[in-house]
């Protein structure tokens, strides 16, 4: 017989703890490699999130705060900007745009943002702008109109010519929900951009600021001012006149590696989770050992007959190994499977909460290194019964059973 012809027919005869064993490298391999995706993409795709901006400017605040508020609609304002200041960074020799946002109510959970349409003339990436699909248009800044974001509109079920009022708040309990008077229709829904524009309801700045319900003497603030310069590297000078010179703004600029800061602060949860992840495969591993080790006693019998055919000492101690092998290379090929599931399930609840789309099939070493580590793990663990098997003595364990 062939050490593969072997290896199969032991694995068959322990069919239930090879299962088991598999299943449990399978949830290791897949909780690492998706752990290490997640972590990877996630720092990525946020630092890259810019909405076609180069920076914030907001109230005297965290720039971290402004960014999440202003670019992933996930905090709120710390307060309002008036009309000089906005004026004041329109002007700027370095600014090359200025679009105001202003915020503060939403509509089922999902933020309405007040806004010029100058926010869908930037392009958020190379080539690409927040545009409605057709037959759908853009609002006109003069009317009570709306432009959806295509994930809000799927959640709320909302198509051009659908009407809505607005809540009052940025969070709604259903409860407690006060609508305003005012009115909007939709115009447009936003072709999907996969980013945190995807889950805002877009309407006229003027709109949401004068909407009844609103305190009068704010009707000419904003929220915040989303900034693109005439090169990134002008942002510096801002950054000395409202983060050093200025104690009433902030400058949040550049945005990604403001982003960056909040993977920094949160490290710690990674390498928790990370040190988790390495904890199942060592059990993973250590439940490979365990499972052979544990069979090799009604084995004996079978491995002092292969010795009797003329089996060397170590064949039978590589036939254990490669049977360690192949129940860690059944367990990743399945580990892919709980990966995928990880993934698709973790990138559902980013989506949902921020409009970032993280991609399941996205390449990472960690496809290659978490499945190989294991399998390697495996067969150091499987060395322990080899040993065991190499040791087992012909004479004693062919004498007949009764």
């Amino acid at each position: 017989m062939t050490l593969g012809r072997i290896v199969l027919k032991s694995l068959r005869q322990h069919a239930l703890s090879t299962a088991v064993t598999a299943v449990s490298i399978a949830l290791a391999a897949g909780l690492m490699m998706a752990v290490w995706s997640v972590k990877a993409q996630s720092r990525r795709t946020f630092e890259q999130v810019t909405g076609g901006f180069d920076a914030v400017l907001g109230a005297r605040s965290s720039k971290l705060q402004l960014v999440l508020n202003a670019v992933f609609h996930l905090e709120a304002s710390p307060a309002n900007i008036s009309p000089k200041d906005l004026e004041a960074i329109r002007k700027h020799p370095a600014v090359a745009l200025a679009v105001p946002i202003a915020m503060g109510d939403n509509f089922r959970g999902y933020r309405v943002v007040g806004t010029t349409p100058d926010m869908f003339a930037v392009e958020y990436a190379p080539g690409q702008r927040l545009a409605p699909r057709k037959p759908g248009r853009l609002f006109d800044p003069a009317l009570r109109e709306a432009v959806v974001g295509s994930f809000a509109a799927r959640k709320l079920g909302l198509k051009p010519g659908a009407r809505f009022h607005p809540y009052h708040g940025l969070n709604f309990v259903e409860k407690e929900a006060r609508a305003h008077e005012d009115e909007y229709v939709v115009v447009g829904v936003l072709e999907p951009s996969n980013t945190p524009a995807d889950r805002v309801l877009w309407i006229p700045l003027e709109g949401l600021q004068t909407m009844a319900g609103h305190e009068a003497e704010k009707a000419n603030e904003v929220s915040a001012v989303l900034v693109k310069l005439h090169s990134p590297v002008l942002g510096q000078a801002l950054d000395q006149q409202y983060n050093k010179k200025d104690d009433r703004l902030t400058f949040a600029w550049p945005i990604g590696t403001t982003m960056a800061e909040l993977f920094n602060k949160i490290g710690w949860f990674d390498h928790v989770l990370a040190m988790v992840a390495a904890l199942v495969a060592v059990v993973a591993a250590g439940s490979v050992l365990a499972s052979i080790y544990n069979s090799m006693n009604e084995r004996r019998r079978q491995i002092a007959i292969l010795r009797a055919l003329g089996a060397h000492r170590q064949t039978v101690a590589a036939t254990v190994v490669l049977e360690a092998v192949a129940i860690a290379l059944i367990g990743v090929a399945l580990g892919f499977v709980v990966y995928l599931a990880i993934l698709t399930a973790a990138a559902g609840v980013i989506r949902a909460q921020t409009g970032v789309v993280l991609e399941a099939l996205s390449w990472h070493p960690v496809l290659v290194w978490a499945p190989l580590g294991l399998v390697a793990l495996s067969a150091v663990a499987g060395l322990v019964p080899a040993i065991k098997a190499y040791r087992t003595e012909v004479a004693e364990h062919l004498a007949p059973t009764t």
